[in-house]
């Protein structure tokens, strides 16, 4: 397929430009492969030069059409939530720019994706990629215990597909028996290690369910590998993101649930997350809202409650909260997962992590939380984030739950805003870019997808692009002061609150918020404060420009 063949008017003059709280330019409209580009010159007194628009087109979540006689409107309906008006002079023409935009955003192919045809002239495509080798964390976690042994079971992805090559398993269940294992446990995915608590020596596993189905099938290796990873504790709990129904459920499917009796000292607590259709009608639900300009107060207040997104928040933080507890407080291992083990498994594990490691509180510790966490453990980007909000698409695989972390963090932030070195530009960056990105860093689905599309010898890396020392800055928070202590949330009503940066920006003007945080930037900056100890040196060192 050529690009070429999609873009039926590639050119049109006279285009207005209408978004909110951004005056209307007109100018001249340019279809490419992937962009979307609009340039004018005002011209007249207080001539500010030539005026662009750069619209990444897979940034488009839907196209909506309006004709009249002579000319068209084309509203633009994008992933990163905002909204763009087009009035294009001439009927044909706006159809055929209709349909141009349409065709290009939804081209299936990863390998099409601008990703692999960004070449920015001040970075090489190796830079961001090699400071975040798969292993790298879990070989440090071995160096400090010989109960744990790093395994290349997986090194060609038969054994799980959506696994990395590398894992990290008890030192005494050998690869044979993690075979084994992975026929017993939903797409492969056994129990491997996702966190190790220094300070009680305690173990977070995450993995698929197992599959027990009806007649309650057992696999010994798999029991005693759940018995290895207590180190000779007395329990364990096992956190399923499903209720105890739906696990049941699952089990009459072929699925199930570790029954207690033939996993000796493991414990299961069920805290139902939602995940797929129902948190993205949630998600749709929100925005729909927020794009309401005819609510009032009480009307708005409902339509908050009825989209249920702060009860997903809620929902997700308890259980974070619960998983850091029973390693920080019960000095117990877990086991976390759901049906799958790639969505509500992994937000759980990631967060627990962000409330008990100050480490993954930094810039570069939450970097490699995210590629350990999210996109080397398998989360499908490209088929949960291949939509956003606005799509009049039949949504079959879509789900926010990579935004619903990111909103958890933001939460934590605003509970505790000296205890984290990022601010929230960067969670509004990893948004955006999870649903259209210039970077590979977020294409695919799983590490096996990514090796063999050769994103990481073909694309450039996120991670290269942030931590270059002129955009570093932006995206860290000059209140963060370390913080070594567990962070414990309030998830109570009043404390949670909806993410205004993100689901308001486009509607709302921050002019005055952006304004304080400069002005605080500069007073800290200004201010003979001690050096900071925090990764933010590290981070330049890791990843040089």
């Amino acid at each position: 397929m050529e690009f070429s063949e999609l873009i039926k008017t590639a050119k049109v003059e006279n285009v207005l430009l209408s978004c909110p709280g951004v005056p209307a330019i007109k100018g001249t409209l340019c279809i490419t492969s992937h962009h979307l580009l609009l340039s004018s010159q005002p011209g007249g007194e207080g001539d500010q030069g030539t005026v662009e628009l750069w619209l990444l087109i897979r940034n488009v979540d839907a196209v909506e059409k309006r004709l009249a006689s002579s000319s068209g409107t084309i509203t633009l309906k994008c992933k990163d939530l905002r909204v763009l008006q087009l009035e294009i002079p001439g009927m044909e023409e706006c159809l055929n720019i209709a349909s141009s935009i349409e065709a290009l955003s939804s081209v299936e192919s990863v390998m099409m994706m601008y990703p692999f045809f960004y070449r920015p002239q001040n970075m090489k495509l190796e830079q961001g990629w090699h400071p975040y080798p798969p292993h790298h964390y879990y070989q440090q976690v071995v160096a400090e215990t010989n109960a744990w042994r790093l395994s290349s079971v997986n090194r060609d992805f038969t054994t799980c597909p959506t696994y990395p090559s590398a894992i990290t398993v008890p030192a005494v269940v050998d690869d044979e028996a993690l075979r084994k294992i992975a026929r017993f446990r939903q797409g492969g995915r056994f129990p491997i290690l996702s966190y190790y608590h220094k300070k009680n020596q305690t173990v977070m596993l995450r993995s698929g369910q197992p599959l027990m189905g009806p007649n309650k099938k057992r696999c010994q290796e798999d029991e005693l590998l759940l018995k290895a990873a207590l180190c000779g504790r007395a329990r364990g709990f096992v956190i399923d993101t499903r209720s105890a129904q739906a696990a049941k459920q699952a089990r009459m499917t072929g699925g199930g649930s570790e029954p207690k009796a033939a996993y000796l000292g493991w414990k299961r607590l069920h805290r139902p997350l939602e995940r797929g259709r129902p948190l993205q009608e949630s998600f749709m639900k929100l925005v729909e809202a927020c794009n309401d300009p005819s609510l009032g107060m009480d009307r708005w207040l409902s339509k908050l409650e009825s989209s249920k997104w702060l009860s997903h928040v809620k929902a997700a933080l308890s259980t974070a909260c619960l998983a850091a507890q029973c390693m920080e407080r019960e000095e117990a291992c877990i086991l976390v997962h759901g049906a799958e083990g790639t969505d509500t498994t992994l937000l759980v594990t990631a967060l627990a992590q962000v409330i008990l490691d100050p480490d993954c509180r930094t810039l570069v510790g939450f970097q490699h939380l995210l590629e350990r966490e999210w996109i080397q453990a398998g989360h499908p980007f490209h088929l949960r984030c291949a939509h956003s909000a606005y799509s009049h698409a039949r949504l079959k695989q879509e789900a926010p739950v990579f935004l619903l972390f990111l909103d958890c963090v933001g939460q934590l932030g605003r509970q505790f805003p000296f205890s984290l070195e990022f601010s929230e530009c960067l969670l509004l960056a990893l948004f955006e870019n999870s649903y259209a990105s210039a970077y590979g860093t977020f294409l695919c689905n799983s590490e096996k997808e990514r090796c063999l599309c050769k994103v990481r010898e073909t694309t450039h890396s996120l991670w290269s692009w942030l931590n270059q020392p002129n955009q570093q800055k932006k995206y860290l928070n000059p209140l963060y002061s370390y913080n070594a202590l567990v962070i414990w949330p309030s998830v109570e009503p009043p404390s949670l609150q909806l993410w205004q940066g993100l689901f308001l920006r486009w509607i709302r003007s921050s002019q005055y918020l952006d304004e304080a945080w400069t002005e605080i930037q500069r007073l800290v900056e200004g201010s003979e404060l001690p050096p900071r100890t925090n990764g933010a040196a590290h981070s330049q060192q890791l990843l040089p420009h």
